[in-house]
């Protein structure tokens, strides 16, 4: 994390003036004026940059002298021969005012670097855990427990109570707690954009258009999959696994709220309503019908469907898609089986009941949270190359930093611990370290 600091602040806006006004290494070429931000940040730049290079040694050293494969004695060897090339660049940039290509060759090598000290991290934990968990998995009770409430029909139910459980259903229908972190995602870009095309207004019907068009897909979703949630613990409660509420009812309410979002998103532009249809069928029909059902990367290549809110929020306000837009979409894409493989290790029995081939069901735990790892430092850098091709600044550097630290520490227990417990954990870690990003991001790009 010391390096992705390193990082995270090499890709900020502030380093360029940083750059600027230290100009010379290692000693700044003029006097000092403490009273400089762009100052301070250079020095302390060049101070942490000199810590963390000791930190690289040391684990450097370690690892060669423990007991550690030749491959993570060889990705180790890498970073430590990757870091002086870096303090070389830093040194140039320091000295051409940070101009030119050698700041993105800075950022480049500094990538290098944290890659290959999580490659040496995670063959590390995959060599010691392993050995326990990397087969196939089969669901150990073929069928789920259901309580008596969970099957109790609306009809026989008081007026009041069927009324109340109605309105519950239908919600239920719309997948509410998908819908606070991709409207998340939808403000985040849209504040990326901000500028002339953002009015109270347009935020309104993007983020109205949105909130129906999640609730549109969580509902062919529930139709599409209502007989393999009968076979799931965890989904055998929904709606119409329960037959709460009718497949034809449903329908109508899926395509009502299709068009009322198309309509709404058409407020805003066209290229919106457009996203927000591909993001409907995509979900329900490409990932419910073709990748969950077939194919161990249905997590990753399902990434698309919640990396599309960034491209609307985007469009929204610009009427167009930018690059600051698509590297906001990577960053959800690649956070994606970061965040849902944690969710596919605690439910493995279930979803080995629903015949779904989730990677710790067909390929094992062990490799499922060696996945997690890499997605992890790949979402990571892509917060870095989003740091990079936007002016956020302190606050966005600061979060992605220490959420990411709490993501990493979440991981690294999972890979520990092995446990149910250790899986929902690292699951809420990757939750906080998203929400708080956005959150960073609408704050960054609109008030600071």
């Amino acid at each position: 994390m010391g390096v992705y600091l390193l990082v995270v602040v090499g890709a900020t806006a502030s380093l360029t003036d940083a750059a600027a006004a230290c100009s010379g290494w290692p000693v700044c070429g003029r006097p000092l004026d403490f009273s400089d931000p762009a100052l301070l940040v250079a020095l302390s730049h060049r101070l942490v940059a000199a810590l963390v290079g000791l930190l690289v040694l040391l684990a450097v050293v370690r690892g060669l002298r423990g007991s550690a494969s030749r491959r993570v004695k060889g990705a180790l060897v890498g970073v430590l021969a990757l870091y002086p090339l870096q303090v070389g660049i830093g040194a140039l940039v320091a000295n051409s005012g940070g101009v030119g290509t050698l700041p993105t060759a800075h950022l480049l090598v500094g990538m290098g670097i944290f890659t290959g000290i999580v490659v040496a991290l995670a063959w590390t934990l995959e060599e010691e855990t392993a050995a326990f968990d990397n087969e196939p998995h089969e669901a150990d009770d073929p069928e789920p427990a259901r309580s008596p409430e969970a099957v109790t029909p609306l009809k026989d139910r008081p007026l009041a109570a069927r009324a109340k459980a109605t309105i519950w259903a239908y919600f239920q229908l719309m997948k509410p707690r998908l819908m606070w972190l991709l409207a998340l995602v939808a403000a985040a870009g849209m504040a990326l954009a901000s500028g002339p095309g953002l009015s109270i207004q347009t935020v309104v019907y993007t983020l109205t258009g949105g909130v129906l068009s999640i609730g549109a897909s969580g509902t062919f979703n529930h139709v599409l999959e209502r007989d393999i949630d009968q076979k799931m613990e965890r989904t055998a409660k929904r709606p119409l696994a329960t037959h709460q509420v009718p497949v034809r009812n449903a329908l109508i309410f899926g395509f009502a709220l299709t068009g009322i979002s198309l309509w709404v998103f058409a407020q805003v532009n066209l290229l919106v309503a457009a996203l927000g249809l591909t993001a409907i069928l995509f979900y329900s029909v490409i990932y419910t019908l073709i990748l969950k059902p077939n194919t161990v990367q249905n997590t990753v290549l399902g990434g698309a469907a919640g990396a599309l809110p960034a491209l609307i929020g985007w469009a929204a306000v610009t009427g167009d898609i930018g690059l600051p837009g698509l590297a906001l979409a990577g960053v959800i894409f690649l956070w994606t089986p970061a965040h849902f493989y944690n969710l596919a290790l605690a439910y493995k029995d279930d979803y080995a009941r629903g015949g779904f081939p989730m990677m710790p069901v067909v390929r094992g735990d062990a490799l499922t949270r060696k996945h997690i790892l890499w997605y992890l430092a790949a979402t990571l850098i892509g917060a870095s190359v989003l740091g990079t091709v936007t002016t956020l600044g302190w606050l966005y550097a600061l979060t992605t930093v220490s959420l990411g630290g709490v993501f990493l520490w979440a991981v690294v227990r999972l890979h520990r611990e092995r446990t149910t417990g250790a899986a929902f954990r690292a699951f809420h870690a990757s939750n906080a370290y998203l929400g708080m990003l956005l959150l960073a991001i609408i704050v960054d790009a609109l008030v600071l």
